[in-house]
């Protein structure tokens, strides 16, 4: 299963965010212009990065606006406000059947790894901040 674009999209409008911060407004159809997607797509992605605390969406065109310091916010903090999977990273298949002696077995085998896998990848994610990146594409 892929983690949703959704989680690339907030990436990049938190950068856009930051990297233009100060040299003007930051309006969903500014950012739209920058991802390349519909306004509507960041207009979803703003309010879910508002309910995480982590920007502020000022009414009509005000734009959004930073509320932390991009060295505050990691990659793992994005993943988590924009609910890019649904539920675990993995998918399982529906109904083993618990007459077969790997359906019955199948969880046992596969669950602990799966949640290791997960728990790695979101380790990797909470050691990118956003000022890596951004200090990275002022390079």
């Amino acid at each position: 299963m892929k983690i949703t674009s959704r989680f690339t999209v907030a990436v990049h409008t938190l950068l856009a965010i930051y990297a233009f911060e100060g040299e003007r407004k930051m309006t969903s159809e500014f950012i739209a212009s920058s991802v390349n997607v519909n306004p509507v797509v960041i207009r979803r992605t703003l309010q879910s990065l508002k309910s995480a605390g982590l920007v502020e969406v000022r009414a009509g065109t005000g734009g959004a606006v930073s509320v932390k310091k991009p060295s505050e916010i990691t990659l793992f903090d994005i993943y988590s406000a924009v609910d890019c999977v649904d539920g675990g990273l993995f998918n399982f298949h529906d109904s083993p059947n618990p007459d077969c002696p790997v359906g019955k077995s199948i969880h046992r085998l596969l669950d602990p790894r799966l949640a290791s896998a997960q728990k790695a990848m979101e380790s990797e994610l909470k050691k990118a901040t956003l000022a890596d990146f951004l200090n990275e594409l002022q390079n």
